[in-house]
């Protein structure tokens, strides 16, 4: 079978016969590969001038709604995608690892999504900034997406979380993706996309899939593409310095080799709890996905004192691990993804044997159940020790493969340097129960790191490991690891996105961005805004109500009905020699009190209830006599999809006699999309 391309929207086979693709555990022909006959060009063009405006079209939320609704469809093919991740050589195990990693990917992003962006296509960074004395020439930054195709070049170990973690974030932000698959594992990657594409879920031109070589691809990039690259640094460096790529300033991202380090503590001696869990934790990180895993850890940082018990208890735990066809319920390491991969960590093993000894394993054999062990691509963890801590060839060798080197460390300073020589990791751990070595080494190795775990025993219970990227923090790291960030939340969306300055007047801004800002037009008089429902409700809609005198009754009643006595509120001589004060005050959360007093619409309408209060400052003290006013003007109005009510937010500025303001927030309600509210 040759793999097709989702190129233009539709199906191509090949011009070319392809090369093979042989299954890791019984060496059988599983399928062939290539891309002769694409239109690279084409295929970019077509993704820009399609999929772009049918994304930009969507708001935030309605992406999100996309991938929730993919995620879902994905769950009910799990089956399938596990039986063909076997065929990489993974567990069972290993194939939810990367099948239900990606499929939560999904997930998190449609949260994300509906829960921090508007239901809009501009996103705010940050507030305006006011450009001059009177108000009206205001500066604020918005997030657009770019115009081009997120082209994506993935790794052969996760066929399924590998383009699902670039795919999720990219469609939410409106870019359309096109995914190039490593060769090894394409096979699965294709069935994926193939299924996406059959939900019908996505917008035309969205997402399109190149089997084989890239050919060309990378000359028709532009300034407005993105390039994310997963790989080896070398490959990383030369689609870095790949001539469109520089001359264009195409946005590049890599995850690149990582030497990643796990660092145990002087207090987690054998017998604590600690210890326990750092062997553990190294040898499930030897042995998922065969240690091809480019968070995996490569380098064991332990005390020297006890390095010979790290050893024996790392061996006895590997001593249980059983090498295999994944099919066999007993196996818990399946095969490599290729015979190739498998001579690749064996050429690397070798480069790192002349500085260590081997404490487990034997990188030429191993026993394998259920399978032959000359077809499939099978070997036995293995654990070196490194004799001389100063050898290079630790920190520098990569054997992306089921090992890792033990080695000893004198005290923290140590610990920290050894992990500096890694030059970049993606992902590092610090097993230890004392707070400040977990402190020291943190701060001491952050820089040349993307994520770092503290794992004790109060963690252990709930955390996902060392090696688990998750879609809320960033994935990526400095230096060798590639210098890029995916994911991280709303981060890895804005990557995919151009940050611009705007300047305008208020009202400009206003209407450029969807969102109030001050000095904009308010339209008062008429009907109450809190009378609105969504489908009537604007921004700028305000209303302005009150006076209200403060009184010193006022003030002790809140006293003593709160109980909050706090000295300002009632003591005079107290009170005035606070270096704030010239007297009694009056509580803050009773002038909040007295301004929806002033502004609530009390009778039941389309405001269904108040859900918080955001960005609140006390600006200046009021006093008895005070006389309070307060505008409230609707902010930015969000829908909610599905549902029957949005959610509003209202600008409020609390002001007294003088026209001073007392107190500024943001107010944060539900309201009916229509009212009365339709049957049910």
């Amino acid at each position: 079978m040759a793999l097709r391309s989702y190129v233009n929207g539709s199906w191509t086979s090949p011009s070319a016969e392809g090369l093979p693709l042989l299954d890791a555990v019984t060496g059988e022909q599983v399928a062939t590969i290539s891309s002769a006959g694409i239109d690279m060009r084409a295929a970019l063009r077509y993704g820009r001038a399609v999929g772009g405006p049918a994304l930009r079209e969507l708001t935030f939320h309605q992406r999100a709604a996309v991938l929730k609704s993919l995620g879902l469809f994905l769950r009910e093919h799990r089956p399938e995608l596990y039986a063909l991740s076997a065929r990489t050589g993974a567990t069972l195990y290993d194939a939810k690892f990367d099948v239900d990693g990606g499929i939560g990917v999904l997930a998190s992003y449609a949260s994300k999504g509906r829960r921090e962006l508007p239901d809009a296509v501009v996103v705010l960074d940050g507030d305006a900034e006011q450009l001059s004395k009177g108000g009206q020439f205001l500066g604020q930054h918005i997030l657009t997406p770019l115009r081009g195709v997120a082209v994506q070049v993935n790794a052969f170990n996760f066929p399924a979380w590998g383009p699902l973690e670039k795919f999720a974030p990219a469609f939410l932000a409106g870019v359309p993706s096109l995914v190039k698959p490593a060769s090894t594992t394409a096979y699965l990657t294709s069935r994926l996309i193939e299924l996406i594409i059959e939900s019908g879920l996505l917008p035309e031109g969205s997402l399109q899939l190149i089997c084989g070589s890239v050919g060309d691809l990378f000359d028709h990039l532009t300034d407005q593409d993105l390039l994310s690259f997963t790989g080896s640094a070398s490959t990383a460096q030369r689609l870095r310095t790949h001539p469109a790529v520089v001359a264009r300033s195409v946005r590049f991202n890599a995850e690149a080799d990582s030497l990643n380090c796990s660092i145990l503590g002087p207090d987690a001696t054998p017998g604590t709890a600690e210890f326990d869990l750092y062997v553990r934790q190294l040898v499930t990180e030897m042995t998922v996905k065969a240690g091809q895993k480019c968070t995996a850890i490569r380098r064991a940082l332990v005390p020297q004192s006890v390095l010979d018990a790290v050893a024996e208890a790392a061996s006895a735990r590997l001593a249980e691990v059983i090498v295999g066809n994944p099919a066999d319920a007993s196996v818990r390491m399946g095969a490599l993804a290729s015979l190739g991969q498998r001579d690749e960590v064996r050429r690397s093993i070798t480069a790192l044997l002349p500085g260590g000894t081997t404490v487990f394993g034997d990188p030429e054999h191993v026993d394998v159940v259920g399978a032959d062990p000359d077809r499939g691509a099978f070997m036995s963890p293995l654990l070196i020790r490194a004799d001389d801590t100063g050898r290079a060839e630790p920190h520098e060798v990569e054997a992306f493969g089921p090992v890792s080197t033990l080695i000893g460390y004198r005290d923290a300073a140590h610990a920290i340097a050894l992990a500096a020589r890694g030059r970049g990791s993606l992902a590092g751990s610090v097993v230890t129960g004392d707070t400040g070595f977990a402190r020291d080494v943190v701060i001491g190795v952050a820089a040349w790191h993307g994520r770092l775990l503290v794992l004790d025993q109060d963690a252990a219970p709930q955390s996902t490991g060392h090696g688990s990227p998750l879609p809320v923090l960033v994935h990526g790291g400095p230096g060798r690891a590639g210098g890029g960030e995916e994911l991280g939340g709303i981060r890895g969306v804005t990557h995919y996105m151009q940050r611009t300055a705007v300047q305008a007047s208020p009202r400009m801004l206003t209407q450029i961005t969807g969102r109030w800002v001050p000095g904009g037009e308010r339209r008062t008089g008429g009907t109450h805004p809190f009378r609105k429902p969504l489908a009537e409700l604007r921004v700028g809609d305000a209303v302005v109500a009150g006076p209200r005198t403060v009184t010193a009754q006022d003030i002790t009643h809140f006293a003593e009905f709160t109980g909050d006595t706090f000295y300002a509120h009632t003591d005079a001589r107290a009170a005035a020699a606070n270096p704030f004060f010239d007297g009694i005050v009056a509580h803050g959360y009773l002038v909040l009190s007295m301004a929806a007093g002033l502004f609530v619409d009390p009778d039941p309408g389309p405001v269904l209830a108040n859900y918080g209060i955001d960005n609140l400052r006390f600006l200046t003290p009021v006093y008895p006599g005070d006389e309070l006013t307060v505008t409230l003007t609707c902010k930015a109005i969000t829908p909610r999809g599905g549902s029957e009510h949005g959610e509003v937010c209202w600008d409020a500025d609390v002001t007294k006699q003088d026209g001073s303001s007392v107190a500024k927030y943001d107010v944060l309600t539900m309201v009916a999309k229509q009212w009365p509210p339709p049957p049910s």
